[in-house]
Formats: structure tokens, C-alpha cells, sequence
């Protein structure tokens, strides 16, 4: 299974392609959603897991652009901020399948992770 992880912090987003990589994952990390984008357009993934605030296009920016592909849009997407306006509640509204606040716990992610993929049939 192929997981498109977009967050700029590069602590962050290497600590999480560390954990999902041991976990049996093969990773797409990308710093911005722009470019999390051309790559999710070249190489496809299973599910995405997105940072809210990034630069150039933002983790909103880029749920919109997949759900509105008709490749990706039935693709489980977790949203990941700090930022306190997000709630669970509005990620879904604006089409998330889940949300969870920074800062993660990557067991709990690969948890996430795991139980989005189930529920969309691409179990491992």
C-alpha cells in the first residue's frame, strides 16, 4: 500500500515515513501540497495524509483537488494540524474521511491508517 504523506516540517514528515516504511508502507513524502500533487498525479497512492498549513498549496487546497478527480476522489484522506479551527467535524465537512491533531502519535497514525483502508476495502 502506497501512502502520499505532504507536510512541510521535514522532522515531521521524516519521522513518519520512517514509521510507516517499518510498518510495510511504501511512502510518497512531499513538502508542500503542490508538489504532493504532481506526485500524487504521476504515482498514484492508496490513501493520503495531509498537513493543513503548508506553503505553496495547503492541505485544504489539496483534499479539494482530489475529491474533485475523478482517479482519487473515493481515496481516504487523513488531515493532520496543529491549527484549532480544524475539528473533526469540519475536515469532514470539507471532505476528509479522518482527522487528528499534532502532534501525532505514529502508532496511533499507522492505527488510522490501517483502519481507513479496511473500511475502503483495500485491506492489506
Amino acid at each position: 500500500m502506497k501512502v502520499l504523506i505532504a507536510d512541510d516540517d521535514p522532522f515531521l514528515r521524516d519521522i513518519a515515513t520512517e514509521f510507516l516504511t517499518d510498518s510495510g508502507y511504501t511512502v510518497l513524502a512531499c513538502e508542500d501540497g503542490k508538489i504532493a500533487w504532481e506526485a500524487l498525479q504521476k504515482e498514484g497512492a492508496d490513501i493520503a495524509v495531509l498537513d493543513v498549513n503548508m506553503p505553496e498549496m495547503d492541505g485544504l487546497e489539496l483534499l479539494d483537488l482530489i475529491r474533485e478527480d475523478e482517479r482519487f476522489k473515493e481515496m481516504p484522506v487523513i488531515l493532520l494540524t496543529g491549527a484549532k479551527y480544524v475539528t473533526l467535524g469540519s475536515a469532514k465537512d470539507r471532505g476528509a474521511d479522518d482527522y487528528m491533531a499534532k502532534p501525532v502519535e505514529y502508532a496511533d497514525l499507522i492505527k488510522h491508517i490501517k483502519m481507513l483502508l479496511a473500511a475502503y476495502g483495500k485491506d492489506e
